[in-house]
């Protein structure tokens, strides 16, 4: 533990990237106790009032109050961004090992499939794949939409990082004591790359989340939700910024930037670990 404190202390983007994303879940844990949640649908509350005691981040045209939204629709964006993050690093994971491992056909029909994906526009594809779904999106919907591109960069650039390390004389000598390819790759392969993959999931994270926003905005989004991104929807369906209303948009603009910036500078500390030309000695 206090090794790890060490590191910390000396990695300061990754220090930087927990206090963000640390002060980010307090504001909603603290927030939920003090703030009925309730408060988040439409004519709760009086309709565009600035911030006051009352309502300490304003209400909206809907009768919504703000600070109620953000507690909400904080946790709801972060779950699509999750859901989305770890599938996408999931299913690219394990299609990435067997690529490189196993090489042959499977990979070359892999990475093909992977190279051809990352040329199409992802958000044109996404676009396609909501107005496709009947009815109102939910939020886990909208976190699956967002998966089925989520896969395709990190099945790129994990396979590429297996291709490195199947060549290793430790791997070798796992295969001349008779280990077969399941077990080299759970047990020698996959250690050896927790920290890159731990880095490739924050940034997956945050591309998820990214992608949701964009959609959201687009009005794709779970439209009965408040999340960070319905609620920039009906900022620009209502013209708030043209009409005055800065604080319907300032608050979520402010924790949209908070949580980008948690992540970028978690996946920088991050990448120092996964990196050893960045590492430093604790």
């Amino acid at each position: 533990m206090h090794a790890l404190y060490r590191y910390v202390s000396r990695n300061p983007s990754l220090a930087l990237g927990i206090a963000l994303l640390t002060a980010l879940v307090l504001f909603v844990l603290i927030g939920s106790l003090l703030v009925d949640t309730e408060d988040a649908r439409p004519l709760s509350a009086p309709t565009l009032r600035p911030p006051s005691r009352d309502y300490p981040f304003g209400t909206d045209r809907q009768g919504r109050d703000l600070l109620a939204v953000m507690v909400a629709g904080t946790p709801m964006t972060l779950r699509i961004g999750f859901i989305a993050g770890f599938l996408g690093v999931g299913l690219g994971t394990v299609l990435a090992f067997i690529a490189a491992y196993y090489r042959g056909l499977v990979d070359t029909v892999i990475r093909g499939v992977a190279d051809i994906g990352l040329t199409v526009p992802g958000l044109l594809v996404l676009i396609i794949i909501a107005v496709s779904i009947k009815g109102t999106l939910t939020v886990n919907q909208m976190a699956s939409v967002v998966a089925s591109l989520a896969w395709l960069y990190p099945t790129r650039t994990i396979r590429a990082q297996v291709l490195s390390l199947r060549e290793r004389g430790y791997v070798e000598v796992a295969r001349l004591s008779g280990m077969n390819g399941p077990q080299i790759i759970f047990f020698e392969l996959m250690p050896n790359l927790l920290p890159y993959l731990a880095a490739t999931l924050v940034n997956a994270v945050s591309s998820a989340i990214l992608a949701s926003i964009g959609l959201e905005v687009l009005g794709l989004g779970p439209i009965d939700s408040p999340t960070l991104g319905m609620t920039l929807y009906w900022v620009n369906f209502n013209a708030a910024m043209l009409n005055g209303w800065w604080w319907w948009w300032t608050a979520p603009t402010v924790i949209i930037v908070t949580v980008f910036l948690g992540l970028f500078f978690l996946t920088v500390g991050l990448d120092e670990i996964a990196n050893p030309r960045l590492r430093r000695s604790v």
